[in-house]
């Protein structure tokens, strides 16, 4: 503690400026990177030396994971082992994907401003390798960050039963989630068993809900607005660990007293990692421009 105190009495305060806005910006990624990454962050904090947090240039955010250490960092640090290495490959990629979008997001959960979607939008465009907005021919949600909520399935077409609905044995523990009573906003994927194609079984595998009845103009054109919506795709991104998934919009809701502002099939929740008991978190969920139907749904990796 001495020698931290001491560093600051010399003349590079600057060096303290950083220390204070770093760690005020990012206060809240030791929880969530520690929460999502428990084994790998330990490892990281039991093993790396505070030489070669420096030395790795893509692992300066976890610097955060440690006490202030700048005093004691070398002039020339050491090259980090072949056994660092391994390990840090081992590290998800979604981890610094998080690491960097953090700071673009608010501290609270609110609606972004123009700004605010037009630079996570870019970010999100780049690391999931397609164009994504807040905003695609005009029209626009009442947000682009909120809290998503657990849903169950939809049935796809009439008489859909759970007993009828996986096509995989290991798809059969999402069954537990159950069947909505009624269809989804948009009737029925497919008009009988017989004419559902793979798209109607993706389709509703990886829909959300959104509260289409909130976004700006819906009242004044609910037919437009309506067609707009039916299955448009959309990027849903858990910030605190970069999983995503390519959905469709397959149905309306929730209600905007549940406190929640989306909500996602069991399948989705599943891969974003919302299923913590609470099943509910916030998510950044942006259009996809895909005019030519090109973009396969389902899980995507960051790249």
């Amino acid at each position: 503690m001495l020698k931290f105190k001491k560093f600051f009495k010399k003349k590079d305060l600057h060096y303290k400026k950083l220390h204070n806005k770093w760690s005020k910006k990012h206060a809240g990624i030791k929880e969530r990177l520690y929460s999502n990454h428990q084994k790998s962050v330990k490892w990281l904090v039991k093993n790396i030396p505070a030489k070669e947090h420096i030395a790795m240039g893509s692992l300066s955010g976890l610097l955060l994971l440690t006490p202030p250490v700048v005093a004691s960092l070398p002039a020339q640090p050491a090259s980090p082992s072949s056994n660092l290495l391994d390990e840090v490959k081992k590290i998800p990629s979604g981890t610094f994907f998080a690491l960097e979008l953090s700071p673009l997001l608010p501290d609270e959960v609110r609606p972004l401003s123009v700004d605010e979607e037009k630079k996570i939008g870019d970010v999100l465009s780049k690391h999931y390798n397609m164009k994504v907005s807040a905003e695609l021919e005009g029209k626009k949600l009442n947000r682009s960050y909120g809290l998503i909520g657990a849903e169950q399935h939809l049935m796809r077409y009439p008489g859909d039963t759970m007993q009828s609905h996986f096509q995989t044995p290991e798809e059969e523990i999402f069954a537990r989630s159950g069947m909505a009573p009624g269809r989804g906003a948009w009737g029925y994927f497919a008009p009988s068993f017989s004419e559902m194609t793979q798209k109607d079984v993706e389709r509703e595998k990886y829909y959300i809900a959104v509260q289409t009845f909130l976004s700006p103009g819906f009242m004044d054109n609910v037919r437009e607005h309506y067609a707009f919506y039916k299955y448009r795709k959309m990027l849903v991104v858990n910030p605190h660990n970069g999983r995503a998934v390519v959905v469709v919009i397959g149905d309306a809701g929730p209600a905007a007293w549940t406190g929640k502002h989306l909500g996602g099939s069991p399948e989705v929740m599943s891969h974003l990692q919302r299923v913590d008991g609470r099943a509910r978190g916030p998510v950044l969920y942006f259009f996809i421009d895909d005019p030519k139907d090109e973009i396969p749904l389902g899980p995507i990796d960051v790249i």
